[in-house]
């Protein structure tokens, strides 16, 4: 019996070798001493008796043995050799006792390179044996800025308050990620249970991502699991069972998909022509969803009185109550700002027999997801931008075009060099809407300076007001609230007798946005591509889709009102795109050449102000902290992108 697997291990062996050897590849194990030869290593860590996964054992630390072997560690010699009988032997001996004598072995940028043992190592990969027990030394190389270097000492400061020798991340950033998702701070020690509990989790994940995994997934295990982490939250995945766990590995397939593919992102900025419904939809109407068919729950972070954005939106939930002729049904929930709540929400809103789901801010975009793995017969949408999740859709809206043309609006009208621009904090979508206000500005006067104020600032960072700067026109908040009563709004100016003139407003219509998806969800028409699932589905819409628009003061020049027109009009047909170049950004920097038109990515990822903007982008312990999980939300996603090319566009 062993003898025949030998043969088996042997046919896997020449294989592998003749596969390497025909791309011009090594054929046999990689060998540690030649890998060190032009190496610094600057210490060496006795870490005594490890269980290290075999996986990461993928070579030996001298030639002495390594071409007796395959690159896959299989052997190569023939069945009636000397080391194919001992190899027989190692075999016999792990099916009836199993091996149990650990292997000696030298770690080198967390691989596993083997001084004594190699058989054991060849057997215990031949029956697919997870992990093999081994007296480890480290070799810790000079530190550098080469990329693979800076991730093994991120990978060494999270050994040394872990212990734990398994987690690997192909990115610079996943072990603080990890550490932040379990509740732990930098340098903070893991207790005996912390290195238990986290341990039998990973391990389990581990097992079970090895034995899923194809050739089209591209990353770690440690990779994958803190996208399951992301989703369900260390807590929860702490206390899976095996079970639950392989369930949930199976629905969250698609989301490691995606992550391995490099976030291919589908932005659809126009919406789908509507065609007249064909005939095979008069003959089976089953092939459609009707309005009355649907419930859509709404759930924000906040409420209405208190913010002018969760204000527009419920302005658009109402709104559906009354197109679809009363068919279609909403529900609200506010003030969902915490992970429980949202939790608790989603459960309401399916309760309430809600199919279709819209949670509103991007902070709940991993929850969604959750809720969308454990509820497929649910629809899911986020408000957010190139967010790469492939079980729900998000949406945005292109509000920066109208901030365009205020920008040339509020130019055009102040007879001074100076405009204000109020803003919240930097979070999605902001950074664009000041610098398309700026372009738009000095389009029409080139000296213009745009003073910038964030307004959810600490009381110490907030500085003189800009009517104290004697700046009289202004962008102020997009749409007053209920509980705030005021006409500090849209672009306005401040009078000599102290009075406040509203010049435009800037418009997002998500009643005509919300309708509008759920009408292709009526049609099936969501995904005319087939993308789902493949892709993430970003619905990124503008004046182009008459979802944006800006609402002048009748009271404006005509010739004023003109610019208005013209400015639109352009942009819905694309003769004026806001971010095209040239455009300079502060210190010199050209953010974009002559021609360049920027893509969705560059502009939702911007970290730059234009070059007449008087202001800068704070630190996140600048603002108040009850918004900074937002700002911080923005950055991580930013720096999570900028590891992928630039998303494309569609539809």
């Amino acid at each position: 019996m062993a003898l025949y697997d030998y043969s088996g291990a042997l046919r896997l062996g020449r294989k592998q070798y003749q596969t390497a050897t025909s791309k011009g590849e090594y054929p046999y194990l990689p060998v540690l001493d030649d890998i060190l030869s032009n190496t610094d290593i600057v210490s060496e860590v006795n870490l005594g008796m490890q269980d290290i996964p075999l996986e990461k054992v993928v070579g030996t630390k001298t030639r002495g043995r390594t071409q007796a072997f395959a690159g896959n560690f299989m052997p190569l010699l023939g069945e009636k050799t000397e080391f194919g009988a001992k190899w027989a032997y190692l075999y016999d001996h792990q099916m009836n006792e199993g091996i149990h004598d650990p292997i000696i072995a030298y770690e080198f940028m967390n691989k596993y390179y083997v001084q004594e043992g190699n058989k054991r190592v060849s057997v215990l990969k031949y029956v697919k044996a997870y992990s093999i027990c081994a007296q480890v030394t480290r070799l810790i190389p000079r530190r550098t800025d080469d990329h693979d270097i800076r991730l093994y000492y991120e990978f060494l400061d999270f050994y040394q308050v872990s212990f734990n020798s398994d987690v690997w991340f192909s990115r610079e950033g996943s072990y603080m990620r990890l550490l932040e998702a379990m509740g732990k701070k930098p340098g903070e020690p893991w207790s005996h249970d912390d290195q238990i509990n986290f341990k039998g989790a990973y391990d389990s994940f581990s097992m079970l991502f090895a034995a899923k995994r194809t050739a089209d997934i591209e990353m770690t295990a440690s990779d994958a699991f803190l996208i399951y982490i992301d989703i369900f939250g260390y807590p929860v995945v702490r206390e899976r069972t095996h079970d639950q766990m392989k369930k949930d590995l199976t629905r969250i397939w698609d989301e490691l998909l995606l992550k391995s593919n490099g976030d291919e992102i589908d932005v659809i900025e126009q919406p789908a022509e509507e065609a007249a419904p064909k005939l095979i939809n008069w003959l089976l109407p089953s092939t459609a969803i009707l309005p009355e068919m649907l419930r859509a729950g709404f759930i924000y972070c906040g409420n209405r009185e208190t913010s002018n954005e969760i204000y527009s939106h419920e302005l658009g939930r109402m709104y559906l109550d009354q197109c679809f002729d009363g068919a279609l049904k909403t529900e609200a929930y506010y003030d969902v700002d915490t992970q429980e709540k949202l939790s608790e929400a989603i459960s309401q809103a399916i309760d309430a027999h809600c199919n279709v789901i819209f949670t509103t801010t991007p902070q709940m975009a991993a929850h969604t997801v959750k809720a969308a793995v454990e509820h497929p017969e649910i629809q899911f949408f986020n408000c957010s931008v190139l967010m790469s999740y492939t079980s729900i859709y998000t949406y945005h809206a292109r509000l920066f075009e109208a901030k365009f043309v205020t920008g040339a609006l509020a130019a055009s009208l102040c007879e001074t060099d100076d405009l204000g621009y109020v803003a919240d904090f930097p979070s999605y979508g902001r950074i664009a809407n000041i610098n398309a206000f700026a372009i738009g500005a000095r389009m029409i006067n080139p000296r213009v300076r745009i003073h910038l104020k964030w307004a959810a600032m600490k009381p110490e960072f907030q500085g003189k007001s800009l009517r104290e700067q004697g700046i009289t026109h202004i962008s102020g908040e997009d749409l007053i609230t209920p509980g705030k009563a005021s006409r500090e709004y849209g672009l306005f100016a401040y009078r000599a007798d102290g009075t406040i003139e509203n010049l435009a407003m800037p418009v997002c219509d998500w009643g005509k946005f919300y309708e509008r998806l759920l009408r292709l969800l009526c049609r099936r028409s969501l995904d005319p591509k087939g993308q789902k699932g493949k892709k993430s589905i970003n619905y990124w819409w503008g004046m182009s889709a008459d979802v944006i628009d800006v609402i002048c003061s009748k009271g404006l020049p005509i010739p004023t009102q003109r610019l208005a027109r013209f400015l639109k009009n352009a942009i819905r047909n694309g003769a004026i795109q806001p971010f095209e170049g040239p455009i300079d950004a502060h210190d010199g920097i050209i953010v974009a050449e002559d021609g360049h038109v920027l893509s969705p990515g560059e502009v939702v990822r911007m970290e730059w102000l234009a070059k007449s903007v008087v202001g800068e982008i704070p630190p996140a312990d600048q603002f108040r902290e009850d918004i900074r999980s937002q700002i911080r939300i923005r950055r991580e996603n930013h720096a999570e992108e900028a590891n992928h090319e630039n998303p494309g566009t569609g539809g």
